[in-house]
């Protein structure tokens, strides 16, 4: 027994060496999604400690109390079964596993980040591109792009809209909640609102290849003034994004600076979703010339019809199916 709380004690001190270089943000949240995020990660893990600190704690003690220089434990080799103990066995997991089921059913659609989130400020759209290996953020509304780096008032929310000029990538802010995919040929959707200012990291937290591990970027949140400077810092620069630029900063790359365009071709993000739609058109972008070859009118009517929620898809395989 000495032995095994020596082993035990020595595990410990390394797990805290190997965790001190850790920065948990995801448990320091400065945003509402990572805020809802961090407390259902809290209550599931308490929840399962229910069951796994008992077990633990017995596993320790049968081990004590049965070891083989204890002459006085009861020993029962014929020993098969117990109403008492199956009840616990059977009975509190299930408990919990019904509890469970219950918080993340109605946690699934409230973190739903497809919805958006409600607030009197006007939010703030972001269309994001992930390629080899860096981010391109280009804001619609004021017709500037930038590389590696984001910026967006405190309290306003934040839709982003997402989608892949190469492989399939995650788009991740940590401290402010949600990671999602970014796909070719897809549009994804996260909405984010941050409540702190400061420059939070950010992320792809799915394997992409050689330049991965660099694939990081700054979240800046900051003031309606600072917003505004940030901006006008941005269109500042000479450096135009249109399809030539383009095409340069989408080959691949390895810990790329942060870079801003003062400019941006219209309908690029479209562009980039309709590069791998084999004809279709994304719903940001108008149809122009003739139907696509080979299409039919039911297949064309289909590509732009309507869900409940109002927002139109540019293809019969929903958004909900490509985040599956």
């Amino acid at each position: 027994m000495h032995a095994l709380l020596s082993r035990l004690r020595y595990a410990s001190v390394g797990a805290a060496v190997f965790l001190s270089g850790c920065n948990m943000e995801v448990l320091n949240p400065k945003g509402d999604i990572g805020a809802d995020e961090k407390s259902l990660i809290l209550i599931a893990l308490g929840l399962m400690a229910i069951v796994a600190i008992p077990v633990i704690v017995m596993v320790l003690a049968f081990a004590w109390r049965y070891r083989a220089s204890n002459k006085n434990a009861t020993y029962a080799p014929t020993w098969a079964h117990s109403t008492r103990i199956e009840v616990v066995v059977w009975t509190i997991p299930a408990i919990i596993i019904a509890i469970l089921a219950v918080i993340t059913w109605r946690s699934s659609h409230t973190l739903d980040p497809y919805k958006p989130l409600e607030s009197n400020a006007k939010p703030v759209t972001i269309q994001v591109v992930a390629l080899d290996w860096k981010w391109l953020f280009v804001y619609p509304d004021y017709g500037v792009a930038t590389v590696n780096e984001i910026a967006f008032p405190t309290d306003v929310p934040v839709n982003f809209q997402i989608t892949s000029d190469s492989v399939m990538n995650a788009f991740f802010i940590p401290q402010l909640g949600s990671q999602i995919y970014a796909m070719a040929g897809m549009e994804t959707k996260l909405h984010l609102i941050a409540r702190e200012p400061g420059s939070y990291a950010g992320l792809s937290s799915n394997y992409s290849g050689e330049g991965f591990s660099d694939m990081h970027f700054q979240a800046i949140a900051t003031s309606q003034d600072g917003f505004k400077d940030w901006i006008a810092k941005a269109k500042a620069t000479p450096v135009v994004l249109n399809d030539e630029t383009y095409q340069a900063l989408a080959q691949k790359s390895m810990k790329v600076p942060v870079a801003y365009y003062g400019s941006v071709a219209p309908g690029l993000f479209g562009k980039v979703l309709n590069k791998y739609m084999d004809g279709m058109q994304h719903e940001g972008l108008p149809h122009e010339g003739p139907p696509h070859e080979g299409m039919s009118h039911e297949a064309m009517s289909m590509d732009m019809h309507h869900h409940a929620d109002g927002d139109a898809m540019s293809s019969p395989i929903t958004a909900a199916k490509a985040e599956k």
